[in-house]
């Protein structure tokens, strides 16, 4: 690997890559400590940013970021068209925000942590290092033909090299959508289709729990389906060799003939920062646009005030950069704040359950978030390869992705925090761009309840809504998550296709963005998520349309039909129960249902293939034709006494039909075991 022409710091970020109880709340600039009765407190803050979005958002933002022409207007926002505007007028760079500004400061200060997958072998990468090596990579892409406002494909594991990937799209204008690098080539291909990227950064091999990711492979089957993409950039993670075509640039030679100084683009606000794409209730998966200004302010001030971070601080967010969680609080919103972001390439279990808890240690991290998922895993291997490590520089704990148990919150809290630690379980969304209800911030001393996020952040204001479209007022009560007002980290559109977005998020409760989670309100006017109420699933935290698996599924010739619930389990929250109707001349079943996982996999990518596949002859429909998955998935948990309206299926005996199936297949897996 060539890296001699780079200079001291970016030839070791690039080397390094190859094998060789009660916390006080944080401050911000602009918002003050709350306590209880004083003007600065979190009821009179709360109030103030619903009341008056432009005094409340308006200072802070002039404080918290560095601008090149300061903005007129503050927000611009109207749920009833879509239109959402923050700092109108406003001019920055968002990589300026994240780099310059503290290498001007303080150079040698530490940016990224990064824990590679071979344990006890972490990379530390200066301010200073992350500046010169995002300026070589702008300086690349524009060589190569990347201008303002294009879109780059970044389809890496979480290393340097891809936060700095990220960081120089930033600084020259581009627009990058990360796609997480455990999807399939199909899955790729359809993102870098939808958002006509021309160049993808990649690594020759990936390194995830010990074993070897093809990347290079996938990138290669997924290209030659992409017509717009001109170049592919190949960085090395491991020393092994990959095959390099026409169109493929080794990544880091060519950034040894670039300069470690890139002028920064200045950029208007509501310009495009990132495309990020998530699955909806249908099979196509929507790109959500994030512009500049909003989402960092947005991103820093929850990073700083929910996490309580404050300088010095490592902060340890086990997220992949593939989801909003890694762009949030692995990237801007701890490097717009000046943090030490600790980057995770690894697995919670390798090279055993104590991975974790001993990176704590050794790396002394102040702030642990993760999700429920990997808690849970951990909690089945006991409390010994916890206290097997010190972890007494843990302030606060946190969880994401999805509602948090009560076994998993006591454990985390309890055994992992030893009972005095913060935790905070966050509910937030890719569209939101960041934490919205969190049990920080909050009044000095406020209670933090197990397995609530509990308090909206300053400017979100939720409400719930019934059946009728109706307000739900008061408390111990339950209804859909809305939120009444707009906010600077949120999504702006779903990339060309501004009427879906309407549809999807505004026009189910008009005047309000419907989050599509239920709630519970307590009478305190704390709020649980109760879980999702479209037909998205959840699994390990990443949300899934199951749209997308009967779409995978329904092109075998053999399946005319197919449906797709989500059930509970209890390490992934929930998984995808799969019912399947097969044609009658169809022979070997089992050799069906082995290409049907494998298709899910291909098409979308391995953590999506359905748990249990059931073969039924047919499906229960309304006389319509609509599928009543509601019935199926109270089959499955159990709950066949409470089926509710059942008038409109055209056949009702298909439930007896479907249970006996079901039983059989339970006995049949009982005898096997």
């Amino acid at each position: 690997m060539a890296v001699c022409g780079l200079g001291h710091c970016a030839r070791r970020l690039l080397g390094s890559l190859c094998g060789r109880s009660v916390q006080s709340v944080p401050q911000l600039r602009g918002v003050r400590p709350p306590a209880a009765g004083q003007p600065g407190s979190y009821q009179a803050q709360s109030a103030q940013a619903a009341r008056d979005p432009a005094a409340f958002w308006g200072p802070l933002a002039r404080d918290t970021l560095v601008w090149d022409t300061p903005y007129h207007t503050v927000w611009d926002c109207d749920f009833s068209s879509g239109k959402i505007g923050w700092f109108l007028g406003g001019q920055l760079n968002v990589s300026v925000n994240c780099l310059d500004q503290h290498v001007q400061k303080c150079p040698e200060s530490v940016a990224l942590i990064w824990e590679r997958d071979e344990p006890g072998t972490e990379v530390r990468i200066t301010y200073r290092e992350l500046l010169e090596t995002t300026c070589r990579l702008a300086n690349m892409l524009k060589r190569h033909g990347i201008c303002r406002g294009d879109r780059v494909a970044i389809y890496m594991p979480v290393s340097p090299l891809a936060v700095a990937a990220m960081l120089a799209c930033a600084r020259i204008g581009a627009v990058h959508t990360v796609v997480f690098a455990g999807f399939s080539a199909e899955s790729l291909a359809g993102r870098i289709n939808d958002a006509k990227c021309k160049v993808i950064i990649t690594f020759n091999q990936g390194l995830r729990g010990g074993r070897v990711v093809e990347l290079k492979k996938i990138v290669d089957e997924a290209v030659k389906h992409c017509p717009t993409i001109q170049h592919v950039l190949v960085a090395h993670r491991t020393d092994n060799k990959v095959h390099m075509g026409h169109r493929d640039i080794p990544l880091e030679q060519e950034m040894a003939k670039e300069d470690p100084v890139c002028a920064p683009e200045s950029m208007g606000s509501e310009d495009m920062l990132f495309l990020l794409y998530t699955s909806g209730s249908t099979g196509t998966p929507k790109g959500l646009v994030h512009t500049q200004a909003g989402y960092l302010l947005y991103a820093a001030l929850t990073h700083r005030l929910v996490f309580d971070y404050r300088p010095g601080d490592v902060f340890g967010c086990v997220a992949d950069i593939g989801w909003i969680t890694g762009h949030s609080y692995v990237v801007y919103g701890p490097l717009c704040n000046g943090a030490t972001s600790v980057l995770f390439e690894s697995t919670p279990v390798y090279p055993d359950a104590g991975r974790y808890w001993e990176t704590v240690q050794r790396l002394k991290i102040n702030q642990f978030y993760g999700a429920p998922t990997a808690v849970r895993l951990l909690l089945k291997y006991g409390d010994s390869w916890v206290k097997k490590y010190d972890r007494s520089s843990l302030r606060t704990l946190g969880s994401v992705g999805e509602p948090i148990n009560f076994e998993a919150w006591e454990w985390l809290h309890k055994v992992v925090g030893d009972s005095r630690c913060t935790l905070v379980d966050t509910w937030w969304q890719t569209e939101t761009g960041g934490i919205c209800i969190a049990p920080r911030p909050s009044e000095e001393g406020a209670e933090i309840l197990p397995g609530m996020a509990m308090r909206p952040f300053f400017g979100i204001v939720p409400v719930l809504m019934d059946e009728k479209g109706k307000v739900v007022e008061g408390g111990n009560v339950s209804g859909a998550l809305c939120l009444s007002r707009a906010w600077p980290g949120m999504a702006r559109t779903i990339y060309g296709d501004h009427k879906r977005f309407m549809e999807a998020y505004f026009k189910p409760y008009p005047g309000h963005y419907f989050t599509g989670d239920g709630a519970y309100r307590t009478e305190c006017g704390y709020y649980q998520i109760t879980g999702r109420m479209d037909d998205v699933i959840n699994i390990s935290g990443h949300r899934l349309g199951t749209a997308e698996i009967e779409d995978a599924m329904s092109n075998h010739p053999a399946v005319p039909e197919t449906a797709v619930i989500g059930y509970p389990h209890d390490i992934k929250g929930e998984v995808a129960f799969a019912f399947i109707v097969l044609k009658d001349d169809t022979g070997d079943t089992d050799a069906v249902l082995k290409e049907l996982r494998s298709a899910v996999a291909t098409k979308i990518a391995k953590y999506a293939v359905p748990d249990q596949i059931l073969v039924v002859k047919r499906l229960p429909k309304t006389r319509s034709g609509k599928v009543m998955r509601r019935l199926l998935r109270k089959i499955i948990t159990g709950r066949t006494q409470d089926l509710g309206d059942t008038t409109t299926l055209e056949d009702p005996s298909v439930i007896t039909e479907i249970l006996s199936s079901y039983q059989k297949y339970k006995d049949k897996q009982a005898a096997s075991q």
